[in-house]
């Protein structure tokens, strides 16, 4: 049995796959305590915990610890010199008309700032050996005194020798027992000191918070007669051992939003789908990520509340568009939806907890897309006055009816979400009319139609159980894990054959970390090299296919830099200029074989209700269909609405569903 609990914003999912049997489950998140919502959802999904053999987890615990402040008690340890360099970060300045503008503020304090005497050059080789001495009669003393919980080292150039972090971190760990020691190459072994520094602050700043989390889910666990294996899914769209993780915290910061793509993914290739854009419209916010041939677009460095962060991480771009996101009028009398939301508690005013300010799902409920009765298969039964009362003022406000200010929010929030793939496509280079789009959160199929014509997009894909798609990414994803170290060098052929031995030491570097991990198997490896024009400020990033590795030369490198130069930017890369490698990356993967198919409950078929929907200025008449009582090969043409126990679909006028063999609901514009 294979099981994954994923922790959203409003609501937790859980999708349990044993044979041929599929369970899905959604209850409400605790916010407060995360881990009880992940262990109400395996309660009440009825299954035997003691028969599961993996166990695959996301959250948003890492991600909640820095937005809200929330971390542990941290020291940042710097090399004599560079005290302030989380402080005084770039030059940049993100609002440049703003008179009142501040840069990010690291979850740190500067007197929680402390300094070492040792300095290493660029290449690596000691200039300044490390000051124990001082160390121990200075630094030791002031850690043991703050009461810190984890201390963040990051010394300048020890991405090419950690000679001085690892032994400062064991002079550290000697002398202050329980102290958690993150240091700067286990975590980003890149140059760029700041972004660097950021890294690794951030990872000591969330590693308590990780880990205790953790430590309740499994003692839940263990109580339960839980004895399989239990991983958490990281940002780059692979799982890890929960025990891995624990030293390793940041790549957890967006493993829920990472684990719907995966899930997108592997359910539309089951359709023949390999180009998407994947569209997740959950309580909070929406994530959209651009998938080619299969493989999610991967970066090498994000950001959170404005820090910087270099580990791999799925391409997504996130907007203050879910559910539960609120519609309100700004100072400037203009009607806004987000990115405010009203999560889980109160929820939408149609929840009937106590929330009263009208959000998302409150204007499906206005709008008759949403029927009150069928939320999450009649399991939660909404409060259809509430939301015409929350939608009052705005209507009033702006001299509309109900149904219009309704309608009025959704075109916003549709406004921001066709913002947000641009950004993954166009501006990439990318056509988006070349996509499928796949939506999926308990809101993305709502919508979706409306994304696609804004978009031109004609085809969407909707999976079965679109609501937990999530929660099946988790135990749909393989185990992976990257490395990255900077090398910088002119490209030659020297380079090209160190740029070759340095890939193997990395592969070996990765199997043995597997190896540790107890995941054995034959791992895939993948190879890109951070390359530039000499003079550059940053790199391209350049895939060196498998077959090839053994043969590089610099001619070979060269055409393949030139040929990602012109993807990037749209013009041509002439190579007559020097040309250099900066930083070499290797991702391995362990394979879990073939993905659990996610089928869809199914019932017996029935006639389609006739239902009224608001759709552009009117009510309409359309037909009501329930998703478990579909047939394979039946078509359906819009206006209607299809209702699942997790997601409910629109199909508008102009579009017409078909559900196919591997249960995804296709739509198609007809028009």
């Amino acid at each position: 049995m294979r099981v994954g609990v994923e922790v959203g914003g409003t609501f937790t999912d859980l999708v349990a796959v044993e044979g041929g049997r599929v369970v899905v489950t959604k209850v409400p998140s605790t916010p407060r305590s995360p881990d009880v919502g992940a262990f109400a959802a395996l309660t009440a999904s009825g299954i035997d915990i003691a028969r599961i053999e993996d166990l695959g987890h996301g959250s948003t615990v890492a991600t909640n610890a820095v937005l809200e402040r929330k971390g542990a008690a941290v020291a940042f340890i710097a090399t004599a010199g560079f005290r302030d360099l989380l402080f005084m970060q770039r030059h940049d300045r993100r609002n440049i008309y703003d008179l009142f503008y501040a840069k990010p503020a690291p979850p740190v304090r500067r007197k929680d700032c402390f300094e070492v005497t040792e300095r290493l050059r660029a290449d690596g080789t000691v200039e300044t050996p490390l000051d124990e001495a001082k160390v121990r009669a200075e630094l030791i003393p002031a850690l043991k005194a703050g009461g810190y919980r984890a201390v963040a080292v990051c010394l300048l150039n020890a991405y090419a020798n950690p000679a001085h972090e690892q032994r400062l971190a064991a002079l550290i760990t000697e002398a202050v027992p329980g102290v958690l020691v993150t240091c700067s190459h286990q975590v980003a072994r890149e140059f760029r000191e700041f972004e660097r520094a950021s890294t690794t602050l951030l990872s000591a700043y969330v590693q308590p918070v990780i880990d205790g989390y953790l430590h309740r889910f499994e003692s839940k666990l263990a109580d339960a007669g839980f004895t399989g294996r239990f991983t958490v899914m990281q940002s780059n769209g692979g799982r890890l051992p929960a025990e891995a993780m624990r030293a390793s915290a940041i790549t957890a910061l967006y493993s829920g939003p990472a684990a719907g793509v995966v899930g997108a993914t592997r359910q539309a290739a089951r359709s023949g789908y390999k180009d998407l854009i994947t569209f997740d419209m959950g309580g909070t916010s929406t994530d959209v990520c651009l998938v080619q041939d299969g493989r999610p677009s991967l970066a090498s460095e994000s950001e959170i509340d404005g820090l910087p962060i270099r580990t791999p991480v799925l391409d997504i771009v996130s907007v203050g568009a879910g559910g539960g996101s609120i519609a309100w009028v700004d100072d400037g009398g203009m009607l806004r939806v987000g990115p405010q939301s009203a999560g889980a508690d109160p929820g939408p005013a149609c929840y009937g907890k106590g929330g009263t300010e009208p959000a998302t799902t409150d204007a499906h409920i206005v709008m008759g897309t949403i029927r009150p009765t069928a939320f999450l298969g009649g399991r939660m039964i909404l409060n259809a006055e509430a939301a015409q009362n929350a939608f009052k003022p705005i209507a009033e406000r702006f001299g509309l009816s109900i149904e219009q200010a309704a309608s009025s929010a959704l075109q916003l929030a549709d406004a921001n979400i066709v913002r947000a793939i641009q950004l993954v496509s166009t501006e990439r280079g990318r056509d988006p009319r070349d996509y499928a789009l796949v939506p999926f959160g308990g809101a993305g199929p709502l919508h979706a139609a409306r994304i696609a014509e804004e978009l031109g997009i004609s085809t969407i894909v909707v999976p079965p159980n679109a609501g937990v798609i999530s929660a099946y990414g988790l135990v749909a994803s393989d185990y992976t894990k990257f490395d990255a170290v900077t090398r910088k060098m002119k490209l030659d052929e020297a380079a090209a054959t160190e740029a070759g031995k340095t890939f193997a030491e990395m592969r070996r570097r990765l199997a043995a970390q597997f190896a540790d991990m107890q995941l054995p198997g034959e791992l895939v490896y993948t190879h890109t090299l951070d390359m530039r024009f000499v003079g550059q400020a940053f790199e391209v990033g350049v895939e060196i296919p498998a077959d090839k590795l053994g043969a590089l030369d610099a001619k070979y490198i060269a055409e393949l830099f030139a040929d990602a130069h012109h993807r990037t930017f749209m013009h041509g890369a002439t190579l007559d200029r020097p040309v250099e490698i900066v930083t070499l990356r290797v991702g391995a993967t362990l394979p879990i074989g073939t993905a659990p198919r996610l089928d869809r409950e199914t019932a017996a078929a029935g006639a389609a209700e006739s239902t009224r929907i608001f759709h552009g200025e009117a009510w309409v008449e359309c037909a009501r269909h329930s998703a478990e009582a579909l047939t394979a090969g039946q078509k359906i043409d819009g206006p209607a609405v299809i209702e699942g126990h997790t997601a409910t679909t629109w199909v508008p006028p102009g579009w017409r569903a078909r559900l196919d063999p591997s249960d995804n609901l296709i739509l198609r514009r007809l028009t």
